[in-house]
């Protein structure tokens, strides 16, 4: 049993939730990039390089053989490969602007303007100062 008990209290921990809470949450995340991507993204991209679609972008190491059906096309899709790059910039950037803010909240705010000690001069003075108003 006590690998059990161990494996309970490793699932209770605060960290381990929050952890799960985050992993669902980047997959949502995911869907959404990916969508950004491929449908707000690279169209204009594709439109400033004169129409190329990055997705279709391969390397055609042997053709398809239109006499079959089955298909033996096998290619190197590296359009595949720059749309994952751009994904991962765009998650990347969100991630550092999240990080970013989630830092600002913690830092601690400036200290209230108290005012400096004064030299130890000062302080001295101000000592016989309230020595003598005592007498």
């Amino acid at each position: 049993m006590g690998v059990f008990s161990e494996f309970r209290e490793f699932i209770a921990r605060g960290n381990v939730v929050d952890l799960a809470v985050g992993v669902i949450i980047g997959a949502a995340f995911n869907d959404i990039v990916k969508v950004l991507v491929d449908q707000v993204v690279m169209p204009p991209i594709g439109l400033l390089t004169s129409g190329v679609d990055f997705a279709k972008l391969a390397v055609v190491l042997k053709p398809d053989d239109p006499a079959t059906a089955a298909s033996e096309l096998v290619a190197i899709h590296y359009g595949a490969l720059i749309n994952a790059g751009i994904k991962f910039l765009i998650v990347a950037w969100v991630v550092f602007l999240i990080v970013k803010a989630v830092n600002a909240m913690r830092r601690a705010p400036p200290p209230a303007d108290v005012p400096a000690a004064p030299p130890p001069q000062e302080a001295l003075l101000m000592e016989i100062r309230d020595l003598l108003k005592a007498r």
